[in-house]
């Protein structure tokens, strides 16, 4: 779940942290991670210990919220939902939902689905970035509908 959900490097350790010390709250869970990925790699840096931790939490929320399930079933969806030449744009902020997004984008072009898709990712520009943080993790995919149906 750490690998698929968030691309979690140190996927095995963090797993048995988890098994190893139950939390009964978020920051126990967070005092866990920290403390033991810390210990196993003395030479990761605070920023790479936080970073793992973000992707743990986001990991479980993910599964939690069954969130790839639904962006799934959108995917499937979203050609049926658009008129012929409708556009559809997706935001994206994390690899996991970039990827499937770029591939169901992509299976649709080869399939003619889609006339167009985007050949690349749109991302915020460094002023968009600066005015909103959270701006620099979205990345834009957009596809057409064809016009003739295969």
């Amino acid at each position: 779940m750490l690998e698929e959900n968030a691309d979690e490097p140190h996927a095995e350790l963090v797993a048995q942290l988890l098994k190893q010390q139950p939390a009964a709250t978020t920051h126990a869970l967070e005092r866990i991670l920290r403390c033991g990925l810390s210990a196993a790699l003395p030479r990761l840096s605070k920023a790479e210990v936080k970073m793992s931790t973000r992707r743990t939490f986001q990991a479980l929320r993910i599964a939690v919220n069954d969130e790839f399930s639904a962006l799934d079933a959108l995917l499937r969806a979203l050609p049926h939902c658009l008129a012929p030449g409708g556009r559809a744009a997706i935001l994206t902020f994390h690899s996991g939902e970039d990827r499937r997004v770029k591939q169901a984008f992509r299976t649709g072009y080869r399939e003619g689905v889609f006339s167009a898709v985007a050949d690349d990712v749109i991302r915020a520009s460094k002023q968009e970035t600066f005015a909103n943080r959270r701006a620099s993790a979205a990345k834009l995919r957009w596809a057409v509908r064809s016009v003739s149906t295969p």
